[in-house]
């Protein structure tokens, strides 16, 4: 399969076909959008979209008006081969901040690079109860200096309520969490998505990153999944080249906050 077969595939099962996230949330088709609506410790926001210069401007109030009437913050999860070609700018002038760009990267499993090793003392183990959610957590404050609550409250309510969606893998060194990630499984497509993968100062450059990555593949090919995928940042992104993983497109979170209006 081409990467423009490739990228089409993904829209379509992951975005046009998205489903809900975890427990409690929803996804609603209105208006030339795809969108999910969750609680306020969950993902809120647009999913996909299909725009055309006369009518985005309209939509993309549209939205806004949706979520601030529930009292919520969105994201408008915007792709490089979105339309309009200006969507970028339409959503500044509407308000919204954009984020990092990320590159979406998509592996085919069976053709991906999987031999990387652990550091000696370095053990991967399943998470699969609340202490293990706290070192996930703990990992993702220290590699990324950002609040976790959000990621605390989901993942546990993922284990708890559809614990065959999702993969988390934590990398500890004697007790120590240094590294952590997770994996969403979408059922019914070839697609698994690689998340949070991080690892805190001190640990990097040491292989954690590959051999987490290569643990979830393969986690992810005995379930029957063919292709992962990921938003890498920079730093990521060479090494998810050097595994066997395409870069297709860009994709940057536009970020609506009530507070910001």
């Amino acid at each position: 399969m081409d990467h423009a077969e490739l990228l089409a595939l993904f829209d379509r099962d992951l975005r046009v076909g998205a489903r809900p996230d975890g427990p409690g949330a929803r996804v609603e088709r209105t208006a030339g959008v795809v969108r999910q609506v969750a609680a306020a410790e969950g993902w809120n926001g647009i999913v996909w979209s299909a725009l055309d210069e006369a009518g985005a401007d309209a939509v993309i109030a549209g939205q806004i008006g949706h979520y601030t009437g529930l009292g919520l913050d969105f994201e408008w999860k915007m792709y490089g081969h979105d339309r309009p070609a200006d969507l970028g700018r339409r959503l500044r002038a509407a308000g919204f901040r954009p984020g990092d760009e990320e590159t979406l990267m998509i592996g085919e499993i069976g053709a991906l690079a999987l031999d990387a090793e652990l550091p000696d003392g370095v053990r991967v183990v399943p998470v699969t109860d609340p202490a293990g959610v706290d070192h996930v957590a703990d990992v993702h404050e220290k590699a990324f200096g950002a609040d976790s609550s959000w990621l605390r409250h989901q993942l546990l309510a993922r284990l708890s309520a559809d614990p065959d969606t999702v993969v988390a893998v934590v990398a500890l060194a004697g007790d120590q969490p240094v590294s952590a990630a997770r994996m969403e499984l979408v059922p019914g497509t070839p697609f698994a998505g690689l998340w949070g993968g991080g690892t805190v100062p001190g640990w990097r450059g040491q292989g954690i990153y590959r051999s987490l990555v290569a643990h979830r593949a393969r986690a992810a090919a005995a379930r029957g999944y063919r292709y992962l995928q990921v938003d890498a940042s920079a730093e990521s992104r060479p090494i998810l080249q050097r595994l066997g993983f395409a870069a297709l497109t860009t994709t940057t979170p536009y970020e609506y906050t009530l507070a910001g209006r």
